[in-house]
């Protein structure tokens, strides 16, 4: 059975024959309590981001081998995102095979376990330890949140809701520099800085204890009881009915084909392929154009630029982050009304832009042709890149990867293309204070920038607008360019 695409619950040409059925952000507060709770995952990912910044300055002060050594201290930092590969990997597979729920609670526990080790390690080496099961936590909860959101999400309003996820990224990386700030004259500072990270995640372990597994997961599993359920939580009665017998008919396709799929699968299939290149695409652009070297190290960037002192460089930090989930509030707004595609592109341009102005003040500097300005120069163009970035390449790489793949590869391809973006992250932390080291900084951001042209060519030709568009209509467009017809053909330079 297979329904008309102006049939389809949420579609366009749905919400024109039924307005009145049309869904807005805040329209039901159970779906946002949803989206809020299992974004907590995206806070701890924040978090961990933000707040190692701040910690390896005074964790630099307390192990004389951390301070003499740029290779530990990008260790320090990178065995994180190791950590998250491996639990992104893992998380794809957790999510098909177990459920939403069950891994966001496994990644809780592993989350928590890990703060515990960093905030009692005795030497480097310990901290090290801590960093990975943090970080695999956190790749957990990087592939489970934006499926978990999106798969609960009324179409018309899906990318509002999975970019919540990142913007409560950015609130875990503003508040993990106002915890930097606030244990900056306390005893064991980088210990408390680290290990006040497991709160949220046992916050998130009672509060996931009490909601729903997602509706969708649900249907896949044959639990069709338990998913209507959901569902009517999250749908008044004229357009359950339309949910419940939409989702009833994808059951029965998915049926016909083939439900256990494996990682060559992903390979063999044309149109899954294409869909994995855009999505790992965007993973991989969005981590070469330099977000995550900003976060974890923008800190140590403010001190390049000519401030010495820990806590000037904290504060300065601060405001980056602040503008940082300012631009992933408008984000929200902008990526169900702008589009994602547009939203991506005009983002990149700002940061090219941006990062030209950043570098230019730190060649400057390093040149003293600036009478001195050079480092506020730096700190303007480090916020005009936050600025730009946040609202469109923070977001858009989660919310295009939530809703580009087929039922049955959507744990696993999202679990794949979360992998692409935390071996990014690894690559650019784990060589950007030795690439600085030799090439210089100004040059260092000048490859980002030229990063960012390569990665607006990326979106033009390969990512289309899924905007408002159901999973089915979006499998519909992979299906035609495996054929060599794309309806969007018309849209890509739009």
């Amino acid at each position: 059975m297979t329904l008309a695409l102006e049939s389809l619950p949420g579609s366009s040409g749905y919400l024109d024959i039924y307005p009145e059925r049309k869904m807005y952000y805040f329209k039901n507060p159970y779906v946002l309590g949803l989206t809020v709770v299992a974004g907590i995952g995206g806070l701890l990912f924040g978090y961990d981001t933000g707040v190692i910044s701040g910690a390896l300055l005074y964790i630099k002060d307390d192990f004389e081998a951390v301070k003499n050594s740029s290779f530990l201290q990008e260790t320090i930092v990178s065995m994180a995102v190791l950590g998250a590969i491996v639990g992104a990997a893992a998380g794809g597979w957790i999510n098909d095979a177990y459920g939403r729920k069950k891994a966001t609670l496994l990644a809780d526990v592993v989350f928590a376990l890990g703060a515990a080790v960093m905030a009692a390690a005795p030497d480097p080496y310990i901290l090290i330890a801590g960093r990975f099961l943090v970080g695999m936590g956190v790749g957990v909860a990087s592939v489970t949140a934006p499926v978990y959101i999106a798969e609960a999400s009324p179409s018309e309003i899906r990318g509002g809701l999975v970019s919540t996820n990142v913007l409560m990224i950015t609130f875990g990386q503003f508040l993990s520099y106002l915890v930097n700030l606030a244990f900056t004259q306390v005893p064991g500072t980088w210990r408390w800085m680290l290990g006040v990270s497991g709160v949220p995640a046992v916050i998130q372990f009672v509060f996931m204890l009490f909601l729903p597994e997602s509706p969708r997961w649900l249907f896949m599993k044959d639990e069709k009881s338990k998913a209507i359920a959901v569902l009517s939580k999250i749908y008044d009665f004229p357009r359950l009915e339309d949910e419940i017998d939409y989702l009833s008919s994808q059951l029965e396709e998915e049926k016909l084909k083939k439900t256990n799929v494996s990682y060559m699968d992903v390979f063999k299939s044309k149109e899954i392929r294409l869909a994995f290149l855009a999505g790992a695409g965007l993973q991989a652009f969005q981590q070469f154009t330099g977000i995550n070297t900003v976060m974890y190290y923008s800190p140590t960037i403010v001190q390049m630029a000519g401030f010495r002192s820990n806590q000037l460089a904290l504060l300065l930090s601060l405001i980056v982050a602040a503008m940082n989930a300012a631009g992933t509030v408008l984000g929200i707004y902008l990526i169900d009304h702008a589009g994602r595609k547009k939203l991506a592109i005009s983002s990149l341009s700002g940061v090219i832009v941006s990062l030209a102005i950043l570098s230019g003040a730190l060649f400057a500097g390093q040149y003293g042709l600036t009478n001195g300005l050079d480092g506020w120069i730096a700190v303007i163009g480090l916020a005009l890149y936050i600025a730009f970035f946040s609202p469109g390449m923070g977001p858009v790489p989660w919310t295009v990867n939530s809703e580009i793949y087929p039922e049955a590869y959507r744990g696993l391809c999202g679990g794949m293309s979360a992998t692409v973006n935390w071996v990014s992250n690894l690559i650019v932390a784990q060589t950007f204070l030795s690439l600085a080291e030799v090439a210089g900084t100004g040059l260092t951001f000048l490859i980002f920038a030229a990063i960012a042209v390569l990665a607006i060519v990326f979106i033009v030709v390969y990512v289309p607008e899924t905007q408002g568009l159901t999973f089915e209509e979006v499998e519909r467009i992979w299906k035609e360019r495996a054929c060599g017809r794309d309806p969007n053909t018309e849209s890509l330079l739009a």
